[in-house]
């Protein structure tokens, strides 16, 4: 009887929940243009050169295939495995299944056993018999706790919220992943060009200091006055504030790149090597629209909380309506516990229906619904406005990506005529042609182009992992 009287329950109850108030959702239209600026487009077709028949989008192509230099790939692996931040955004997932999990259950009843023992004195007065008497009542049974009938969508959407949520936590975490990929690479790049720019800084401070040293030697024996030697010693204390700069700095990156990684890093993955040995892709998809940015995770994220905002309406609508709250159960009720259990006129049950209708509730209903309407307009001015922001980001790494090879090419043949001028200017000064501030300057010229030289190489191959991570690429 139990078991028919629950089943029967059960399915009452479920075939009563039927419909959802929540508004349709259509996906809102993009907030930018279909396609690129001129100036952006012309970059995309420069850093491909090729039609983008048979190219997977980036967001489909894995950041090791993108980052190929060994040495990264091991720095990449060991942040994704110990950084702390990404750990805590899969820590969230966790927090957001669990939520959506119990929200989800409130969809089902709730079925749960008791048992309970009563024991009771009566009195001469009260026994009925004239005698004092202790009697007692063993009842157990399983039934249906307030589980309510979801007529009109309010639980159904409050899981779909729930589901909406975690979903969005879910894309929240693949961003945080794009973003982390992309955070090492850049302060690895950080590394190698400050180091870069220590090796310039030293080799350069012991070139100025063995001029000094030789200037002076020179005043000495009267050949050179003293403002050759004031300024030869305005190059090497130049240098050498330069040497204390990029040591703090490159300490400073290791420190960064530490605190990204979330552990100690190998000194073999440190070890300094030119910008030229790193390896990056610089292939990827031609032609793509801007609806490519849907497929971000930041934007799919967007667009999950969007759908949860706009489940709440439905929510907020139901609660308009009657609730219905069903309690039941079914069991046995016996004076002694060897008999509970028999068959015979042990068996009881109950059946106690709900039903709750909102009259005056001081136009709280009315204000949650409309608090839960601009809910979903926050939401959905969010969306557009990180739509918005994909495609600035895409289009000022593409205008980027056309101007980097012309200037890198510039600033190396900037280097090579520097350095051609530097070597005249020191043979003219040698035979007396030209005056010791012409040789300085010179000098002066030479090492800024070569600090260009490496910022400017820096900055190209930060271009291309920038332009990886705002197409949607990088958590693969």
């Amino acid at each position: 009887m139990t078991r028919k009287f629950l089943i029967s329950l059960f399915l009452a109850a479920t075939a009563l929940s039927a419909c959802s108030m929540a508004p349709h959702y259509d996906r809102p239209p993009a907030p930018v243009a279909s396609e690129w600026p001129a100036a952006a487009g012309m970059g995309q077709a420069q850093l491909s050169g090729a039609s983008s028949a048979g190219q997977p989008p980036a967001a489909d192509i894995g950041w090791r295939s993108i980052f190929r230099s060994p040495k990264l790939q091991s720095l990449i692996e060991t942040a994704l495995a110990n950084n702390r931040d990404l750990r805590i955004a899969v820590l969230n997932i966790e927090a957001a299944r669990h939520t959506y999990r119990i929200q989800e259950a409130d969809l089902i009843p709730s079925i749960s056993a008791s048992g309970s023992l009563t024991r009771q004195r009566l009195s001469e007065s009260t026994s009925g018999t004239g005698q004092p008497a202790t009697t007692s009542s063993y009842v157990a049974g399983a039934g249906l706790t307030a589980y309510e009938v979801d007529l009109f969508g309010r639980v159904r959407n409050l899981g779909s919220r729930a589901m909406n949520q975690y979903l969005a936590t879910e894309e929240g975490r693949k961003a945080a992943q794009t973003s982390l990929v992309a955070e090492v690479a850049n302060a690895y790049l950080t590394y190698l060009a400050d180091s870069e720019l220590l090796q310039l800084t030293e080799g350069t401070l012991r070139t100025r200091q063995e001029s000094f040293d030789l200037i002076r030697r020179s005043f000495e024996l009267g050949a050179k006055s003293q403002l050759d030697v004031v300024q030869a010693a305005t190059l090497v204390e130049s240098a050498r504030a330069g040497l204390a700069q990029y040591r703090r700095q490159v300490e400073q990156d290791r420190n960064a790149l530490t605190l990204l990684l979330g552990t100690t890093i190998d000194s073999e993955l440190l070890k300094p090597e030119s910008l030229a040995s790193v390896s990056v892709m610089e292939v990827l998809p031609a032609g793509i629209p801007s609806t490519v940015l849907l497929d971000r995770p930041d934007v799919r994220q967007a667009e999950y909380l969007l759908k949860a905002e706009n489940a709440n309406i439905g929510a907020a609508r139901a609660a308009f309506f009657p609730a219905i709250s069903l309690t039941g159960s079914a069991g046995f009720a016996s004076s002694s516990l060897a008999g509970l259990f028999s068959t015979g006129p042990n068996g009881i049950w109950s059946f106690v229906p709900q039903v709750t209708m909102p009259i005056f509730q001081g136009g709280r209903l009315l204000s949650n619904l409309r608090l839960a309407n601009t809910n979903r307009d926050i939401a959905l001015a969010r969306y557009e406005k990180t739509v918005q922001t994909a495609f600035r980001e895409v289009s000022d790494e593409l205008v980027a990506r056309a101007t980097y090879t012309a200037q890198l090419n510039a600033q190396q043949e900037l280097v090579r005529s520097s350095e051609a001028a530097c070597t005249i200017t020191l043979a003219r000064y040698e035979h007396g042609i030209d005056s010791h501030f012409a040789l300085l300057d010179a000098q002066r010229s030479l090492y800024s182009a070569q600090q260009g030289e490496i910022l400017v190489h820096r900055e190209s191959l930060s271009n291309l992992v920038n332009l990886y991570k705002v197409l949607g690429g990088g958590w693969k």
